[in-house]
């Protein structure tokens, strides 16, 4: 359980990442929870690194004119005579974001994950939408500080502003802005309600050349308050204001907007797409969004009404699932939307007839209104939560018509006692379900005072983690660090590698020798010398009230205490009921022999013997994937370099280590260096130290020393040297890599971009 600082704000005040951090949106700010896998702890808890994203501490006023014109006519409303004008005015929180007597509007409304890829560091954007209307996008850059790219809201109303406050296709008279209906309009028409990202798309650049490139980028739909969506286009990575591409606002027609989402399809290859938009009196209706020089992107001809009954039930959330037609034999969409108690949904599949279109709504699920809602996109399991704390878990199931949902209750009660729930998150894969609770009500009485915390409960057991981490399609660890985290409690727990786990990767090496698995095995060993490591006496004499949150002690060599409490790393203990929750999550596997104790002196030996055994296999593993990226660096050296080029990649040296263990027989390698070794022509290109001009021999992976004893660490994804004070780091610390600079080709440029090549984790 992490405890929140400040209550929790907005309709949906949780969302998770797919880089695995869970955005709470509160009151003062937004408290950023980043759940890490890490390797070099031996504590059961999960670690969770802590940030927050400050809530601006002026007001957003939103752009409708010019200031002076905009303050006479707030004094003429607010002295109106007429009371459906000022009292409609001094109450209306847009149009008086400070309040005066009221409150003010502190804290968010809604937060926005954006697809993984999305900042410089290749991970996810924060879009940020506060209680009075301003909707900015935050990157956590260097890992301790969220820093502000751009405020949309800004942008959105100058553009307004410059169009005369004016749509393209709009040729309707307007008034003056002091004109009542005038000056609410304007207000409507940039008075942001929700906002979504789509995923990353292919668009086409043209260069000076002539020459067409693709460059990657990612759409935000931001929905208003008067129906307009405003579409903007951003190209990746994204940077800023100069990252912008375009801007289209789109007309819904759909009176009362409450909820937005991204509709996207995939068919023969073909993607397609459109904006979900779900109103406060119920209708729900699918829109086309046409965007140009977009690689691959189809889209509706017209509006698709999914639901259009006025029956008054607010739509108060939606999800959109991609699942497979077992019986159809392709891909079909799933919609969801959460109206009031009940789940409303649609099953959406191209055939050869059109866009056939089912839907129903799911009864007899809760009792109160439904506070949150959240899909795992990897099996299409819905969770539904309201605020008496009882969770619902619907599954859909395929029938040969449409569908039908199997649904149980989670009751949190059982877990935590009596609480309030305010909203849910679904980890990526699927592993752990984020709660934020409240305490509830005792003997029939509501508590005094009110704890805002984020409880983390398990999904899966850690036999349905491991088969899915070893079933993978994505083949990266980082991507399912909630899966690894529960491997990893597991073998810290039992002290050794389950065998039914042990042997099925054994048999993924052999079959298909992916490096993903080797990244594994290796993972798993970590973990187990980390569970063989003895306590250190120190942690006996800690007082009790610090057992909650310890701070993570690196490994020798990979950083220091300092460096740890500066980035605010702790480990959230869970009560041990939470880890009981999970089904079966205490079933003993095959076992080995049982571990000799340490305490006599007998059984130190053993124990020892066994940790440097362990050592043993870890140094192997990494070396086999040190030379697996050798031979990747030195294919690109040979692609990209002339004969007589002297590239700054330190060829010779990395070939010579290739070369230099005779037990290492790999003939693609042995092709490869041979190559290259014809187009040098004897040239070597060696590094020089820049503190005394001597050569850098490259006689290690990990780092170079010079003659004078100069030592220089080794940057991981090109094997250059770092001769600077600064350079990246791994998320885990397993690495340091350099920064590019300006003379680097772009194939250098494309290395460094990389992931570790050890856990897959990104580089700061």
């Amino acid at each position: 359980a992490v405890r929140l600082q400040h209550g929790v704000s907005g309709l949906e005040p949780l969302a998770w990442s797919e880089d695995h951090r869970v955005s709470v949106s509160t009151a003062r700010s937004i408290a950023v929870l980043e759940q890490l896998s890490d390797v070099h702890s031996g504590g059961q808890e999960m670690v969770i690194h802590r940030t927050a994203v400050p809530a601006p501490s002026a007001s957003c006023h939103l752009k409708v004119g010019p200031k002076k014109e905009v303050a006479e006519c707030k004094e003429k409303f607010s002295n109106s005579a007429d009371p459906t004008v000022s009292q409609a005015f001094m109450l209306d929180r847009v149009f008086n974001p400070e309040g005066k007597s009221l409150p003010p509007m502190r804290g968010f409304k809604y937060s926005s994950w954006s697809p993984l890829g999305c900042d410089a560091n290749g991970r996810c954007l924060l879009a940020a939408l506060t209680m009075d209307n301003r909707l900015t996008i935050h990157a956590n850059l260097n890992r301790l500080q969220w820093v502000q790219l751009v405020d949309l809201t800004e942008i959105y109303g100058e553009r307004l502003c410059e169009a005369n406050y004016k749509l393209p296709k709009d040729d309707a008279a307007r008034g003056e802005l002091g004109d009542f209906s005038e000056f609410q309009r304007r207000h409507s028409m940039q008075a942001p309600v929700r906002m979504e990202w789509s995923g990353i798309c292919t668009t086409q650049q043209v260069k000076h050349n002539n020459e067409c490139r693709d460059v990657g980028s990612v759409l935000l739909a931001v929905l208003f308050e008067n129906g307009n969506i405003a579409v903007w286009q951003f190209q990746l990575p994204f940077l800023g204001k100069e990252s912008i591409t375009s801007c289209n606002t789109i007309e819904s027609g759909v009176s009362s907007p409450s909820v937005l989402a991204w509709w996207e399809y995939e068919h023969h290859n073909r993607k397609m797409s459109g904006l979900i938009v779900g109103s406060a009196f119920g209708p729900v209706k699918i829109l086309p969004v046409n965007l140009k020089a977009v690689k691959g992107y189809f889209t509706l001809r017209q509006p698709v009404v999914l639901w259009q009954e006025m029956d008054q039930l607010p739509v108060h959330s939606i999800k959109c699932i991609p699942l497979y037609h077992p019986y159809q034999k392709c891909s079909c969409s799933l919609v969801v939307a959460a109206r009031g108690a009940y789940v409303f949904w649609c099953l959406l599949l191209i055939s050869k007839a059109g866009l056939n279109i089912h839907n129903s709504h799911v009864t007899g699920l809760h009792t109160l209104p439904i506070m949150s809602m959240t899909a795992d996109k990897q099996n299409g399991t819905v969770y539904t939560c309201s605020s008496d704390g009882k969770v619902r878990q619907l599954i859909p199931i395929f029938t040969e018509l449409a569908l039908k949902f199997e649904h149980q209750l989670i009751k949190l009660s059982e877990v935590f006692g009596s609480v309030r729930t305010h909203g849910i998150a679904v980890s990526p894969c699927g592993a752990y379900l984020a709660v934020v609770t409240t305490e509830g009500m005792t003997n029939g009485l509501h508590p005094v005072s009110k704890n805002y915390q984020v409880q983390f409960v398990t999904l899966k057991t850690f036999e349905e983690a491991a088969a899915q981490l070893l079933e993978s399609s994505v083949q990266n660890l980082f991507r399912q660090v909630d899966l690894t985290d529960l491997v990893r409690w597991k073998i810290l727990k039992d002290k050794h590698i389950p065998q039914f786990l042990q042997e099925a990767l054994d048999k993924k090496i052999e079959s298909c020798g992916s490096t993903y698995f080797w990244r594994f095995k290796l993972f798993l060993l970590r973990i187990l010398y980390q569970s063989m490591q003895k306590a250190p006496s120190e942690a006996l004499c800690k007082p009790s009230h610090e057992d909650a949150k310890i701070l993570i002690s690196d490994s020798p060599g990979m950083g220091s205490a300092e460096d740890d409490q500066e980035e605010g790393t702790s480990k959230q203990a869970n009560k041990q009921s939470l880890r009981d929750t999970g089904k079966g999550m205490d079933v003993d596997d095959t076992a080995d022999e049982a571990l000799p104790q340490s305490s006599d002196a007998g059984g130190r030996e053993p124990m020892e013997e066994k940790l440097l055994e362990i050592q043993g296999h870890i140094e192997a593993v990494e070396m086999h994937l040190t030379r697996e990226h050798m031979k990747r660096v030195l294919g690109e050296v040979y692609l990209h370099t002339w004969i007589t080029e002297n590239t700054s990649i330190p060829t010779r040296g990395v070939c010579d280590f290739l070369m230099s263990d005779d037990a290492y027989e790999d003939r693609t390698a042995r092709v490869l260096i041979g190559h290259i070794l014809k187009k040098m022509n004897k040239q070597t290109f060696p590094e020089h130290c820049s503190l005394c001009k001597e050569i850098l021999p490259f006689t290690d992976r990990k780092q170079a020393v010079c003659s004078n004893g100069h030592i220089w660490l080794r940057c991981f994804l090109t094997y250059q040297s770092c001769q600077s004070l600064v350079y990246r780091r791994c998320l885990l610390h397993d690495s340091i890599a350099r920064h590019p600079t300006p003379e680097d080709p772009e194939w250098i440029k494309r290395l460094l971009q990389g992931p570790c090549t050890f856990c897959d984790s990104p580089v700061f």
